[in-house]
């Protein structure tokens, strides 16, 4: 069979009134007037179109850009070789990207060759282009202030976009803490909701001891709280950056204390505390940071993904399974089946854990995919780590909102699989001692009578006694 060739899409059009020509190294392209990038971001949108995950989708990855532009035009500055009308020019350009302004300009790929160049040179010509507009100049007018020339001064890809990616994460990451403080809160409160009402245990899916409701949504709470902890010390490693390192790490093409004065600027923009790798030649290849902190989420997602699976688990039924909790009803669960309601947001929440997973995997075949002194597949690190970290922000408070602050526990229930378990045998052990118990235990499994019932038809113990032992609070 003979493969169809690919259709090539041209973005490009001819030269019109409306167009300006720009130059590089390969040739010459019109580009569209109202466009604040350049001719390097042309070529990269006409090359790499492959997930339709585009730059202008990701705020904090074009903020953090900006912010490490701002820093390097400062430190440039510092050091007289900026002078002070481009740089005030290229700072206010940033800053209106910090704002949020002209994003749609970043129309390439997140998945794109050249360990980020295209990310970069998008970033450089769209500052330039703003910047110009500032001076009182057209777009394209590059003999007044040059994207590679001025606003990438004293940088490389190499050392811009592995720092950008680490503070567009940091940036993100504060929504992610706030979605997962607020699922700590919700389990907590149901927690103490909870706390009173008896329940079985089970152990590898089998009836196991007596606890409390409330217990079980408290260790909900405490784990989750945990990777919170974990979030916040795996973070710091992403405060460790190669800024000023160029190239491959030599600093090549910086005059003396340049990277000091940039990271020291980028420190005072962003009140996050970076510093300068020990090693610039090993910073500028190792991904390590990146694969330690998809890890993290990784581990998050396992652990929501089974609280949803608990939840799905406890809430089964409603009249044939354990339902010893109700969760809201969002929708109708079934074309065929009346009255059917499914567990939809739990479900919703496995899924998105599971694409985490995926994402850390290629994020670790990229990691090891690193070549001597640069890992090209960078961009592909990038947007699987901020795609994690979207779908968990998402889900956590979709999870929350949509299930967790609407469960209702249905307490009989649970008191009634409690009372016709043998859960209760081993809470009665001391008791009546290991005999008398064994006993009852092989008698109640062989009659399905429950435990309670025997004691008392053999009046082993009071009614009395039995509501005294049966406390919560001496049963757990």
């Amino acid at each position: 069979m003979t493969l169809a060739a690919p259709t090539i899409i041209k973005t490009t059009s001819p030269l019109t009134d409306n167009s300006r020509i720009e130059t590089d190294l390969l040739g010459s392209m019109p580009i569209d007037n109202l466009c604040y990038y350049g001719i390097q971001t042309q070529r990269a949108i006409n090359n790499f179109q492959l997930s339709n995950n585009k730059l202008f989708s990701y705020p904090e990855l074009i903020q953090a850009l900006a912010y490490v532009k701002y820093a390097c035009a400062q430190a440039n500055n510092a050091q007289k070789i900026l002078s002070d009308e481009k740089t005030v020019a290229i700072c206010a350009a940033a800053e209106r990207l910090i704002l949020g302004e002209h994003h749609q300009a970043f129309a390439i790929d997140m998945i794109q060759g050249g360990a980020g160049t295209s990310s970069n040179m998008n970033a450089n010509e769209v500052i330039a282009n703003i910047a110009l507009e500032h001076l009182g100049h057209q777009k394209g007018e590059y003999e007044y202030l040059h994207p590679n020339i001025d606003v990438n001064m004293s940088q490389s890809t190499n050392d811009v976009y592995p720092s950008a990616v680490r503070l567009a994460i940091l940036l993100k990451q504060k929504k992610l803490m706030l979605a997962l403080n607020g699922l700590v809160t919700s389990f907590a409160d149901k927690g103490q909701q909870f706390d009173h009402i008896l329940k079985l245990a089970r152990t590898q899916l089998q009836d196991a001891v007596p606890m409390t409701l409330g217990q079980e949504f408290k260790g909900f709470s405490s784990t989750i709280k945990e990777d919170i902890k974990l979030l916040a010390t795996i973070s710091k490693l992403l405060t460790e950056i190669n800024l000023g390192g160029t190239a491959v790490g030599t600093s090549i093409n910086t005059q003396p204390g340049y990277g000091n004065l940039a990271i020291t600027a980028l420190q005072k923009l962003t009140n996050i505390d970076f510093s300068v790798a020990e090693d610039l030649v090993e910073a500028s290849s190792d991904m390590g940071a990146f694969v330690i902190y998809s890890a993290t989420l990784k581990r998050l997602a396992l652990k929501l993904s089974k609280i949803a699976n608990d939840l799905r688990l406890l809430s089964m039924g409603p009249k044939a399974g354990l339902s010893e909790i109700s969760l809201p009803a969002r929708q109708p669960g079934s074309s065929i089946m009346p009255g059917k309601v499914n567990p939809v947001i739990p479900e919703a929440v496995n899924q998105c854990a599971y694409q985490v997973v995926g994402n850390d995997m290629a994020i670790t075949m990229a990691a090891e995919a690193g070549q001597l002194q640069l890992n090209a597949m960078e961009p592909l690190i990038t947007v699987n780590i901020l795609d994690s970290m979207d779908l968990l922000t998402n889900a956590i408070t979709m999870f929350k909102n949509h299930c967790v602050d609407d469960i209702e526990a249905n307490e009989l229930r649970c008191r009634d699989l409690l009372d016709n378990s043998l859960g209760l045998i081993t809470a009665l052990n001391p008791y009546l001692g290991y005999e008398v118990t064994s006993k009852l235990a092989k008698m109640a499994l062989i009659s399905n009578r429950s435990v309670v019932e025997l004691i008392k038809e053999q009046q082993l113990l009071t009614d009395g006694q039995l509501e005294d032992i049966l406390q919560p609070s001496k049963m757990t």
